[in-house]
């Protein structure tokens, strides 16, 4: 889901917030900035959600995922406070944080996304461009008048241990590998490469091997997850139609961006097969997670409001009916992960940050 496509998200954010005070991004702490009463944070309307929990409290917070034993979340967060100039990766504990500069997992060169935790909770995943130089890699401007983001090909895939070693580097290929996830029993990891020619879902083993290619279609495929029984993929995917479309896509991926703005959720088996599109909302669809029983999902929407200037988690069944509104922050929710039992919905929001561009992590337990 990844961070990249998050900065889109925020540069439309900043254009309807240009009338707030603007603030500063800079990671401030528990001491620094108090957190409310369990609920204050909850909108009426989000009957989902219980006890909501503010997590993180300032700078750029999001894609937290939890540790296997429900005990830990590891996320990336961008804050020049946690010398983080640009997304690393970082985690911290459910209870007992206290709002500090938690551990950073990834090495602070370069810029990392998609973060996730690997069996036994003592070594994680991420992507990051470090071997690529040591400075954040550089944002390209806006091409033709519309927003893009980078397809940065030094970005690979490694295993590092929660004291930030890394143990493993699981790609070498040049070009893109990166929006890693792994499967409920540990034993697969789905990612998003560019080593066909496309950006292309494909599978490994958690030691990199048996490299097998899931998604063959035109178009952006990424910000896959596993069902919880292992056996489907939902992602977000953009799928250009026209050849005038086809030909913007094209171009822009050679230049190493991609416009994420049109984009529907889609599920199939691990393997490719049985390709389904969930959604035909329009505008961008995105950030999905399975509910935990494996019938619905959630994601993130743009599509219910006019000009796409603010996301909000809806739930919908697997068949595309039921469609749900789940959250109502006036201006960005997204990234929704469960723990594993079911019990708790982490999320991240720009709900309660005094007006700021800050995006902070939130913990409710989920009610159905």
């Amino acid at each position: 889901m990844k961070i990249q496509l998050f900065g889109l998200l925020a540069a439309l954010l900043l254009l309807s917030a240009c009338g707030s005070d603007a603030g500063s991004t800079d990671q401030t702490t528990q001491e620094d900035t108090a957190a409310p009463a369990a609920d204050t944070l909850r909108y009426e309307q989000e009957a989902n959600l219980k006890n909501l929990r503010q997590l993180t409290f300032g700078g750029d917070n999001a894609e937290a995922y939890f540790s296997f034993d429900n005990s830990k979340l590891v996320f990336q967060a961008a804050s020049e406070a946690w010398d983080a100039p640009c997304d690393q990766i970082f985690y911290m504990p459910l209870t007992g944080f206290s709002g500090e500069r938690p551990p950073m997992l990834s090495t602070g060169k370069g810029r990392t996304t998609c973060s996730y935790f690997m069996p036994g909770d003592t070594t994680i995943l991420y992507a990051s461009t470090h071997l690529g130089g040591d400075e954040c890699p550089e944002t390209p401007p806006v091409v033709n008048g519309k927003y893009v983001w980078p397809i940065y090909e030094s970005y690979d895939i490694f295993v590092a241990d929660l004291e930030g070693n890394i143990k493993q580097q699981l790609t070498d290929h040049p070009g893109y590998d990166a929006e890693a996830t792994l499967s409920p029993d540990g034993s697969k990891i789905v990612f998003t490469s560019t080593r066909s020619g496309d950006l292309e879902l494909w599978t490994m083993n958690t030691d990199g091997s048996e490299l097998k290619q899931v998604t063959d279609e035109l178009g952006y495929d990424g910000g896959a997850f596993f069902s919880p029984d292992g056996t489907k993929l939902i992602f977000r995917a953009s799928r250009p139609k026209t050849e005038e479309e086809q030909a913007t896509y094209k171009a822009l991926l050679a230049q190493g961006v991609v416009q994420p703005t049109e984009m529907e959720i889609f599920v199939c088996n691990v393997d490719g097969s049985d390709l389904q599109q969930i959604t035909n909302l329009g505008g961008a669809n995105w950030a999905p997670y399975f509910h935990p029983s494996g019938e619905k999902l959630l994601f993130s929407t743009n599509h219910h409001v006019e000009g796409g200037r603010q996301f909000n988690i809806f739930s919908i069944n697997l068949d595309g009916t039921g469609l749900k509104q789940v959250t109502f922050d006036k201006t960005f929710d997204a990234f929704p992960m469960f723990s594993y039992d079911g019990k708790y919905l982490v999320f991240s929001s720009n709900r309660n940050n005094g007006g700021t561009r800050d995006t902070n992590v939130f913990l409710a337990e989920w009610q159905d």
